[in-house]
């Protein structure tokens, strides 16, 4: 473990990794604001307590901006889980410093921008190159990683 500490790659790794898991969790938080202000709920607990009253099955719908937000968070955990796993295993393949931080940065702000284009929403290709942008990026640790792994 204080190798990894040591290893200036891994902590560039880590402190990516972060960003982008807080990135994550807060898209949950997104939902549940735009749950709660248009009073969308998905279950008849949540929807009775939020009716004050009133029949709570009219609460219990889909909205277009809440489903919006769900989509995003759901493409954020299908693209993290993959970054997280290539990008720890390319961490540990010892690249070069400046192509590790390189791919994480990339990666990262693909993501940020990926949010902000979906969230706006921007007109396409926006999103899609975003998108594009950190799956190419988690392809490439992917590659290099398995090119160190072959030269051992």
């Amino acid at each position: 473990m204080a190798q990894l500490a040591d290893s200036e790659v891994f902590r560039a790794f880590a402190t990516y990794a972060v960003i982008v898991l807080v990135k994550m969790m807060a898209m949950s938080l997104v939902t549940a604001y735009y749950r709660l202000t248009r009073k969308v709920f998905i279950n008849p607990e949540d929807a009775a307590a939020h009716s004050k009253g009133g029949d709570p099955k009219k609460y219990i719908r889909t909205d277009q901006d809440v489903e919006r937000v769900r989509r995003c968070h759901l493409n954020d955990i299908e693209n993290l889980i993959p970054f997280l796993g290539v990008g720890l295993l390319y961490a540990l393949s010892n690249p070069e410093l400046s192509a590790a931080l390189l791919h994480f940065r990339i990666f990262t702000a693909s993501r940020l921008l990926h949010t902000v284009a979906y969230l706006t929403p921007l007109p396409q290709p926006s999103r899609a190159l975003t998108f594009v942008a950190g799956y190419l990026v988690t392809l490439s640790m992917a590659f290099f990683t398995m090119r160190s792994l072959l030269y051992l």
